[in-house]
């Protein structure tokens, strides 16, 4: 599989709807995760686009309170309490269906980054107790919105 998955798909879908927003999920998690949600894929963006305009402005709190285990260009990652997403789930309006999908993306995107960081042991590790968080940050160091 190359990695073709990866341009474009961050923040918009596949041009037959409009763009949901910016989004720090992309390529292979986001394929892996359309593909086990059990909401429909096409929703997927949007529900992440959702995640990230409520994450996004909270990133200094983030970074004050949980283990930051990477930092990229246009994201960072974290490892959170396991009923993590069960509040932000709440704040934002999400079915439990959608907030699995939602932490689903999440898991899948820290695991991509442990892969390419060659920390994926470590990342797995630490997601089978704790949660994964990547939040979308501006190239200037914004918070992603």
């Amino acid at each position: 599989m190359s990695d073709d998955a990866d341009s474009g798909t961050r923040g918009g879908g596949d041009g037959a709807e409009q763009d949901p927003g910016p989004y720090p999920i992309e390529g292979t998690a986001l394929v892996k995760t359309a593909a086990l949600a059990s909401v429909p894929a096409a929703r997927v963006p949007k529900l992440l686009a959702r995640v990230q305009a409520d994450l996004g402005p909270r990133i200094d709190a983030y970074r004050r309170r949980y283990e930051r285990i990477a930092v990229e260009a246009d994201r960072e990652a974290f490892l959170v309490e396991p009923d993590h997403w069960e509040a932000v789930g709440d704040r934002v309006g999400l079915s439990e269906r959608e907030r699995d999908a939602v932490a689903r993306a999440h898991e899948a995107a820290v695991e991509r980054i442990g892969s390419g960081s060659g920390r994926r042991t470590e990342f797995d590790t630490a997601l089978e107790i704790r949660s994964g968080v990547v939040i979308g940050v501006d190239a200037d160091g914004g918070d992603g919105d």
